[in-house]
Formats: structure tokens, sequence, C-alpha cells
């Protein structure tokens, strides 16, 4: 294996090769495709995430996975405008507690639609997009064009596996891991590295270091796509204080559960992958509110006032997006505005450093039903009058 190093260009024969270079970006050809503002939604991600670069002002996303709808949250959260996200298929690919948490914050999902074509002279200025039929064919009449100055790419993961193909073709012994095995989540990826590795290590050490036997099911539990979506209805309570879970979907996530220090969110399910269920007992510690990666529990209190109960609700934005006083629109678990409520405090949540809790006072008759606060304007989401010309589709230039 040729090893590039500050000294220089080394040949190394391994004893094992472990393989976890991730994994690279799928693409899509249209028309303007290859305008300054097009990007993936990884590279996105890396510009704004690891560089600190606020790199856009109004985003459009083409694709409704996983990757999509985080990059969605993350433009948010850096203060970019974010007009909408297209989803070819009926359904969002990616988990229903992202695409949930997402339309909460006012971002518009568009199912069965996919972008026609990127706008633009020197850089993007527009995209528009259209109506899809079951088998992907654009339907004319229904394109819509929007003014954005960044279009994400997020239609797919390809494994990066070409040095161990070609190490196997020599007869070396290599080994994948992460995305480079299989595209999955995050938590499914590192705990196949930590297999992979002490497998490696077990051959090595000739049995000193040994491989639990039961990891092997649990990362294959952790590569789970979404499975069924469970019917929703939020507790009828008017007394003391309780979670509200709003994920309704058997995904392989079991935070809520370990955090809780009674035990009193459990499931009927699989350990992992069942749906949470909250069994009573709640003494307010908010643990659960903060934990959720998905958003997706939020804490209510009618302890100190029946009528207007407070509702502490998960918070990753900075502390003076919604000081206390401020009116905010508080939205149901999949984004319809039930009305306003009264920011009380924003407070960190001890033992999570990037998460704060914001508590909003609500009446009480919508309080249970309470997910999230929307975070832009609805002005922002709105397309043009009408739509941009689009070229044919033989003139988009496939670049690689």
């Amino acid at each position: 294996v040729g090893i590039q190093r500050p000294d220089g260009y080394r040949l190394v024969r391994p004893r094992k090769i472990l393989v976890a270079a991730g994994a690279r970006e799928k693409t899509l050809p249209f028309p303007g495709c290859t305008l300054p503002g097009v990007y993936g939604a990884g590279a996105f991600q890396t510009l704004v995430n690891r560089d600190l670069i606020r790199c856009s002002d109004r985003i459009f996303i083409l694709g409704g996975g996983n990757v999509g709808l985080i990059g969605a949250y993350h433009a948010l959260q850096a203060g970019m405008q974010v007009a909408g996200i297209v989803e070819a298929a009926a359904v969002c690919g990616g988990y229903k507690v992202h695409a949930d948490k997402i339309a909460r914050m006012g971002v518009p999902i568009y199912t069965g639609h996919s972008v026609l074509a990127a706008h633009g002279g020197e850089r993007l200025e527009a995209v528009t997009i259209c109506r899809v039929d079951r088998r992907f064919n654009f339907i004319p009449g229904t394109e819509v064009s929007f003014a954005v100055d960044t279009l994400l790419v997020a239609v797919g993961l390809n494994p990066v596996n070409e040095l161990h193909r070609k190490a196997l073709e020599f007869g070396l012994d290599s080994r994948l891991a992460g995305d480079a095995e299989e595209i999955a989540e995050a938590s499914a990826a590192m705990f196949g590295g930590r297999i992979r590795g002490r497998e490696i290590a077990c051959e090595l050490a000739a049995g000193a270091v040994s491989c639990p036997a039961d990891w092997s099911e649990k990362a294959e539990v952790l590569k789970s796509p979404g499975g069924r979506v469970l019917p929703y209805s939020p507790p009828e309570a008017r007394t003391g204080v309780f979670p509200v879970l709003h994920c309704t979907q058997e995904i392989p996530c079991n935070p809520c559960m370990t955090s809780c220090p009674r035990g009193l969110i459990t499931t009927a399910g699989h350990e992992i992958l069942g749906v949470p269920e909250y069994s009573g007992g709640c003494v307010g510690c908010r643990k659960c509110v903060a934990v959720c990666p998905g958003l997706a529990i939020t804490l209510v209190d009618y302890r100190r006032d029946a009528a207007y109960p407070t509702v502490t609700i998960p918070w990753e934005f900075h502390d003076h997006s919604a000081p206390a006083g401020t009116e905010v629109r508080v939205t149901d678990r999949e984004g319809a505005v039930l009305g306003t409520g009264r920011v009380l405090s924003v407070s960190p949540a001890p033992g999570f450093p990037g998460t704060r809790l914001l508590d909003v006072k609500v009446p009480a008759e919508t309080a249970n039903r309470v997910a999230g606060v929307m975070v832009q304007e609805p002005s922002v989401t709105l397309p043009l009058e009408a739509p941009l010309e689009v070229l044919p589709p033989d003139e988009a230039v496939v670049c690689r």
C-alpha cells in the first residue's frame, strides 16, 4: 500500500487493512446544475459545521432523506433561510422525527416533486421545481420557481471502497467499516467501526482481546431504516407534570429511555426499535427533553398555572433568538400552527452543552399538542409570482 507522508512516499505491506473512508455524494444532472451555488449537501454541512462559514442567505434542498433534512436544520441554526425541500417519493426517506421538526420550524416539504432546473448568470439565482408522476416523470403545468442563492443536492451516497476492493485483488486482508461498508446512520457507522477494530485486535492479539457476541446483532439494529409509523394521540391530562412523546416511528433510537432517572419511558416492542411510551410518575427533571436527537419530546407542567401551563421545548439555537417575553408561534407535531405562546426563559440543559430548554406559557387547550416553535416567517417560503423559463433537458451539463 502506498502511503504519502510529510517526509515522502512509502510502500508498506500491512498485516491488516481497515478502510473507513466514508462515502461520496451522488448527484443529478439538470439544466443549471453546474452553477456556483449548487452544492452537495455534505459539502455544505462541512462548510457550516466544520469551517463555520455562513455561505448562503436563502437555500433550497433537493432530497428528503436524513442528510437533506438535517442540512435544512443546520442552515436554520446558522441563520439562513430555507425556502423548501423537495422529495420525489411520496414520503420523505428520512426519519419522521427529522421531517417533523423541520416542518415545525416553518420549512415546507414538497413530496412528489423534484428540481426541474437551476437558473442564474454568474451564480445560482433561482430554482424551479415540478411535480412528478409515479415513474418520476415531470408533469407539465406544475412548475413553481423560488428565488434562492443555494441549492443543496442530497440524493444519496456511494461507499468509498476502491482501496478495499483493490487490496482484495492483491490478496491483502482488508476490512470495511462505516459508510465505506454500508450507507447507514452515524451511530451504525461508529459502532460498526468499533466491531471491525475489535475483530482485528482479536486476530492480532491471538485471543487476548475478545469481541462480545451480541455486538453484531446490535450493529444490524442500528442500520435499520425507519419502520412503521404508529397512530398518534397527545395525552389528555391537565394536571401535574409529564413528558409528551411526539415520536411515533420505529427507529433505532432510545436515549429517552436510558436518560430517565426513574425508568418511566419504556417500549412495548424492541428495546431500541420500539416506539417509546411514558408510564407515569414524572418529577420534571427534563432530561428526556434535552437528550432526544429528534427534538421530539416536550414537557408540560400544570403545577403552577393550570389555565396557562408551561411547555418546555428543546432549543438548539442561540439564547438571543427567543428572549424572555417574546411571543412565538407554537406548532403541533407536524408543523400546523396552534397559536402563540410567551417565552418565559431559555436555560442551559445540564449535561447537554449544545441544547437549551425553552419554557413557553401557552393555553391549556393546546399545551399537550405543542411540539415546537416556528423559527422563520412564512414569507420566506413564498415562490415567485410566475415560474421561470426552463431550458430543454438536453442542455444540462453532466460534470464529474
